[in-house]
């Protein structure tokens, strides 16, 4: 379909209005004779106004008579209709020509490659891998092997559960469903232990199957074993088990920063300068000198690929360079003030790590003055689930 509207705009289009009582009837019979009609505006109840190919005009004619609804002609385009308006500028018609076939034999290409995320989450390095496997810009879509190019990428990778390439016009969807990490499962029949995954004390722990190696009270480190996949009775003797419980623990979690009370700060004057470039393919031309006027900044770029519909990227793009002017502050801190904000800046981190604000039960800090700073140590204790299984291997 999208074929046949490029050639419509080369060999002249109508564009029609319809007003009667009867224009749902008149679409559906359109469809019925695949006559195809595009940017179809409704005004009102009565009148429509539509898009049809000049050789398709005088059936519609026809169909609208049966149906006494009334046809007026609004604007005829095209290639035939412009170059009988610019008849007498040859040069303006040919290049025009040009353009149209230089359209038409661009859209065989692929132009934009479009990388679409379940859940907008990222994988990192994955524009290269579609890349290296066979998917670029400027490649014939009449080359593109889609399954191959997906079984090279999911052989590269593990983190992709599932991936699909859908060429649309000159762009290139590709829809990426990413795998989740599973922890090694143990099954139930198997013999195990629970050990220690972080460092605590026990606050809790309830053997479930198994025979309890912790009590409340007891500092466990990684790899403690908290309940022993192993029972043993006065007649039954020992015997293996899956372990099995519930253990809690006060752990810790602590984080550290250093103060000068003398830096150099870097904020934003608000200030910016952009610079523009027009790129084809992977020529670039700038528009203007590519040296800031700043003395300081940060340089931000973005990228505008021309398309003609949604679907329908051409190799032409604005590449847009944005300077944003940078300037140093000198700061001064004195000890207390230099404490504070950095306490305010690790318990910031450290809640923003745990889950669970509920289970915090106590928080302190420490600091150590410097020469020319300070350094802080702030600790949260959280009450945590703790405990991993552990196959116990003879």
């Amino acid at each position: 379909m999208l074929i046949r509207i490029l050639l419509c705009y080369i060999f002249g289009y109508i564009r029609v209005s319809v007003e009667g009582y009867y224009i749902e009837k008149l679409i559906n019979i359109c469809a019925n004779k695949k006559i195809i009609i595009w940017h179809v505006k409704r005004d009102k109840n009565v009148k429509l106004y539509f898009n049809v190919a000049t050789e398709d005009f005088k059936e519609i004619v026809k169909i609208a008579k049966k149906l006494k609804c009334h046809v007026k002609i609004e604007k005829k385009k095209g290639l035939p209709f412009l170059l009988h308006r610019y008849q007498k500028r040859k040069i303006f018609a040919i290049v025009a020509v040009l353009i149209l076939i230089s359209i038409i034999t661009l859209s065989h290409f692929i132009w934009n490659i479009e990388i679409k995320e379940e859940d907008a989450q990222e994988l990192e390095g994955i524009f290269q891998d579609v890349a290296d496997a066979g998917l670029t810009t400027g490649k014939l879509k009449s080359k593109i092997d889609t399954k191959e190019i997906i079984n090279k990428v999911r052989l590269k990778r593990q983190d992709i559960a599932w991936m699909g390439i859908e060429l649309k016009g000159t762009n290139a969807i590709v829809r990426i469903v990413k795998a989740d990490s599973k922890p090694e499962i143990i099954d139930d029949a198997d013999y195990c232990s629970i050990i220690s995954n972080k460092e605590g004390i026990i606050t809790k722990i309830n053997a479930q199957n198994g025979t309890a190696n912790v009590k409340v009270g007891d500092t466990v480190t990684y790899g403690t074993t908290l309940i022993n996949g192993w029972l043993e009775g006065k007649y039954t003797g020992l015997r293996y088990v899956h372990a099995r419980g519930e253990i809690e623990a006060k752990v810790w979690h602590t984080k550290n920063i250093f103060i000068p009370y003398q830096s150099t700060e870097t904020r934003e004057t608000g200030k910016l300068q952009n610079l523009y470039s027009i790129k084809f393919h992977n020529f670039e031309i700038n528009l203007q000198k590519r040296l800031s006027k700043f003395k300081i900044y940060d340089t931000i770029e973005t990228e505008k690929k021309f398309k003609l519909f949604s679907d329908l990227y051409l190799p032409i793009s604005v590449k847009k360079t944005t300077y944003k002017e940078l300037e140093k502050e000198e700061k001064t801190y004195q000890p207390e003030e230099a404490e504070s904000i950095g306490i305010q800046q690790l318990e910031k981190e450290l809640e923003e790590e745990i889950e669970d604000k509920s289970k915090i039960v106590n928080k302190h800090s420490n600091t150590y003055e410097k020469e020319n700073g300070i350094e802080i140590y702030v600790t949260y204790e959280v009450l945590e689930t703790i405990g991993t299984n552990e196959k116990i291997v003879f």
